[in-house]
C-alpha cells in the first residue's frame, strides 16, 4: 500500500508539472502563428493584421508568444502589442544587449530568403528580463511578420 501511495504521489507531481511545460511556447507555435498571420495578410491585408496585433487579438498575442510586424523596405515597426513606443520607428540599426543588429538581420533574411530564424536578446514581457530569443520571420508582400520564443 505504501508503494502505491508513493507512486500515486509521484504521478500527481508529474501531472502537475505538465501544464508548466505546455505553457512554454515552442518553435512550432511560433511558426504556426506566423502562418496564421500570413494567411490573414493575404486575405485581409496588412492593415487588418496591424489592427489585430495592436488590439492584442488572442490569435496573435499569447503571453510571451506574440507577433509584431515591420515594413520590409523601411524597417519601420508597424505594430507591436507590448511596446507601442517603438511603433512608427525605424530601429533597424539599434543593437540588442550584446550589440547585435538583429533587426537588420531580420530585414536582410526576409528580403533574401523570405523566411527563417534570427537569434538575439530581448525583454520578455512576462518576466521583464532581457533573455535569449529566437524569432521566426516571414515576408508577405511588403511586410515582415515576426514571432519569437524565449530560450529557457
Amino acid at each position: 500500500m505504501k508503494l502505491f501511495a508513493t507512486t500515486a504521489a509521484a504521478l500527481c507531481l508529474a501531472i502537475a508539472a505538465v501544464p508548466a511545460l505546455a505553457n512554454s511556447p515552442t518553435e512550432k507555435d511560433a511558426i504556426a502563428m506566423v502562418e496564421r498571420g500570413v494567411a490573414l495578410v493575404k486575405a485581409k491585408g496588412k492593415d487588418e493584421m496591424m489592427k489585430r496585433i495592436n488590439a492584442k487579438d488572442a490569435e496573435y498575442v499569447q503571453g510571451e508568444l506574440y507577433m509584431d510586424i515591420r515594413d520590409l523596405k523601411t524597417g519601420i515597426v508597424l505594430a507591436h502589442p507590448y511596446n507601442p513606443s517603438i511603433v512608427g520607428k525605424d530601429l533597424t540599426d539599434v543593437p540588442d544587449a550584446n550589440g547585435k543588429k538583429y533587426r537588420r538581420e531580420i530585414i536582410e533574411l526576409a528580403a533574401a530568403k523570405g523566411k527563417g530564424w534570427v537569434d538575439y536578446q530581448y525583454k520578455n514581457p512576462t518576466s521583464g528580463k532581457i533573455e535569449p530569443k529566437t524569432t521566426f520571420i516571414q515576408r508577405v508582400d511588403d511586410v515582415v511578420l515576426e514571432v519569437g520564443i524565449y530560450k529557457k
